[in-house]
């Protein structure tokens, strides 16, 4: 009979087998998700600087398809096929983050310019898409970068060779 006992007892977990695993689980998570974010953000970073540096090629060439008369729109640019069909609104949210152009048609002797903003969707707490503000325009060579807040073009240049 004694056996028989010893043989129900020896089934299964204990508690504190059970409670071990559990909290082991727990310092997994804890450690992974800070992580999986970083690299989220990371990603979502990468992706505003690449699309950037589209935003600049299709303005370029939708210029001069206009013979040098003005810049185009996102939803211009979109339609065009000069950009992704992402950026067909006037203030569209790509990976993360929210685009804003500024467009300045040309006059008085002055050639039209054009400036896109790129900040994060949300830049702070858990959930935060980004944590760098992206400025790029037809009056900078590289895209401008700022931490804190929207960037302009006095902000430092980002160096994308690294």
């Amino acid at each position: 009979m004694r056996d028989n006992r010893d043989i129900l007892r020896q089934r299964g977990f204990s508690l504190v087998e059970l409670m071990i695993v559990i909290s082991i689980i727990g310092i997994l998570v804890a450690i992974g998700i800070p992580a999986w974010q970083g690299a989220v953000r990371s990603a979502n970073e990468a992706a505003t600087i690449k699309h950037l540096s589209e935003i600049q090629t299709g303005q370029v060439t939708y210029y001069n398809t206009q013979n040098r008369t003005g810049y185009g729109t996102f939803p211009q640019l979109a339609s065009g096929g000069y950009l992704k069909e992402a950026f067909n609104s006037d203030q569209p949210v790509v990976d993360g983050y929210v685009y804003s152009m500024t467009i300045t048609p040309r006059g008085n002797n002055q050639p039209p310019t054009f400036s896109v903003n790129a900040n994060p969707e949300k830049a702070t707490g858990v959930t935060a898409t980004g944590s760098q503000y992206f400025y790029f325009g037809s009056d900078t060579s590289t895209p401008r970068y700022n931490k804190e807040r929207p960037a302009t073009a006095d902000d430092p240049a980002l160096n994308t060779t690294k």
